[in-house]
């Protein structure tokens, strides 16, 4: 029983391990049809429940008739469990649970619950929860009556390398307390909405035409500096009556005409001596194209990331920062958390609200987190491609490649196994007619087309020999 428990409910792998042989040995099995009242607002508790399959609602009145009433009730699924608090006390229940369905339940009784002493080890993990919450500054001011009163009120739940432990917590009900491990803070990024976005992709794709990247390696002459400086001294007036036909007959050879076959931008003649006569030539490639509001981009860059914003260590708090403020100044963007390997100790709001006193409050009210913006996430995404890229070339190009590469057996490929390429955006492929067939992993949007998703983009660029011509060779540190 204690292998099948652990294998399928999430909320049993949150007890310590002496307490899981202990439950695997007093737990019997019950099915419930649909609408049967499990447990009922008002009665004695005598038992407690792991759903083994199934689902079920909780709901205040007496016989559970408005959770097939309500749009919204509140639901627990398989692996959830409740009633813990029945066979801990002698209270009455505060709900009552009905089934939404035909449930499996596994059940531990208050009498076999006493008889093998596991109200000892459930006191036993209380206490370790009352001292972690003893050691927070946050709770200094609270009494061992109230700090006790939030150690029942709290669910703990821990969380493996990786898993997802709240798709949004800004619109969670709860607060979380990471007592062991950490976890990080998650930004999903639609980087097709960024201004910066749209200047990086179009000033790379540049390299793909052989013309200059516009950057401090290409700096115009002291010549050239001067005659730019005297054309935009001039009074800005609108020459392009005189000059329409000669910028005609210099471009078409070139082109870079009116065509809308390859044209994103610059698609039309300049109207006014000033900057505006160096706009960007239209752009030669062979793809479909999206409209953005800051002008067209590749089909194939419409991409989003996930971008770490934060880690929250180990005594720190999520879903505070914001407790305390008008609803008018909450940051509503939706943020994702992922576990690195987290125990977690999850409490109701309204419940952690009515237990705190004046000094906790003030406290809050100083407690503020202030995440940088979706634009800023960008740049650093983009910062930290271009770095990854650079670091790659320059690696190539210090470590003298070996003469005979290392024997790899070649093995049969097999169908939907996942490839690290399907993860990285290639700008470089672009033009390319035949392209590499990946899974690609889409991520979905409130009222959106589901997004792609990437952890890296791979621009063209200079070879590193120009950027570092005192490294022409390669393997000058072997």
């Amino acid at each position: 029983m204690d292998f099948v428990a652990e294998e399928v409910l999430d909320s049993y792998r949150n007890y310590s391990e002496p307490l899981q042989l202990l439950l695997a040995r007093v737990m019997r099995f019950e099915r419930f049809g649909r609408r049967r009242v499990i447990v009922k607002k008002g009665q004695r508790g005598n038992s407690f429940y792991f759903i083994y399959l199934g689902t079920v609602a909780v709901t205040e009145d007496d016989d559970g008739s408005s959770a097939f009433l309500d749009t919204h009730p509140i639901l627990l699924h398989k692996g959830d469990c409740f009633g813990e608090l029945g066979v801990l006390t002698p209270s009455l229940r505060r709900a009552t649970v009905v089934c939404m369905e035909e449930t499996e339940l596994l059940v531990v009784d208050r009498e076999d619950f006493l008889a093998n002493k596991l109200d000892q080890e459930f006191q036993k993990d209380a206490q370790h929860r009352f001292e972690f919450f003893r050691k927070m500054d946050l709770f200094e001011s609270l009494s061992d009556e109230k700090l006790w009163k939030l150690v029942t009120l709290g669910k703990v739940e821990k969380f493996s390398y990786g898993q997802l432990i709240s798709k949004d917590f800004v619109e969670s009900s709860s607060i979380m307390f990471v007592s062991k491990g950490s976890c990080e803070v998650l930004r999903l990024i639609d980087l097709r909405t960024s201004p910066f976005y749209y200047k990086w992709i179009w000033q790379h794709l540049e390299l793909i035409d052989n013309r200059p990247l516009k950057t401090h390696l290409n700096e115009p002459s002291p010549v050239e500096r001067f005659k730019e400086f005297q054309i935009k001294s001039y009074p800005v007036q609108d020459f392009s009556f005189l000059k329409l036909k000669h910028l005609q007959n210099s471009w078409e050879p070139k082109g870079t005409g009116f065509s809308r076959r390859i044209n994103t931008s610059g698609n039309t003649l300049p109207k006014m001596l000033g900057p505006k006569i160096k706009s960007r030539n239209p752009h030669s490639l062979e793809c479909s194209m999206i409209s953005t509001k800051y002008g067209d981009l590749p089909e194939e860059a419409a991409v989003g990331a996930y971008i770490k914003i934060h880690t929250v260590e180990e005594g720190e708090t999520v879903g505070l920062h914001q407790i305390l403020l008008p609803e008018n100044e909450h940051d509503m963007r939706p943020l994702i958390l992922v576990s690195l390997g987290a125990e977690m100790i999850r409490v109701r709001k309204e419940k952690f609200c009515e237990l705190i006193d004046s000094e906790v409050t003030e406290k809050l009210s100083r407690f503020k987190v202030n995440y940088p913006s979706d634009e800023d996430l960008c740049r650093k995404f983009l910062q930290q491609s271009s770095w990854d890229s650079f670091r790659k070339d320059l690696l190539r190009l210090l470590v003298k490649p070996r003469q005979r590469p290392p024997f790899t057996p070649i093995r049969p490929k097999k169908k939907g196994i996942y490839s690290p390429k399907s993860l990285i955006l290639d700008l470089c492929s672009f033009n390319k007619e035949t392209k590499p067939c990946h899974t690609v992993f889409v991520a979905p949007q409130k009222y959106l087309l589901p997004l792609r998703i990437v952890e890296a983009i791979t621009a063209p660029r200079y070879k590193i020999q120009e950027l570092l011509p005192q490294y022409k060779n390669a393997g000058v540190l072997v």
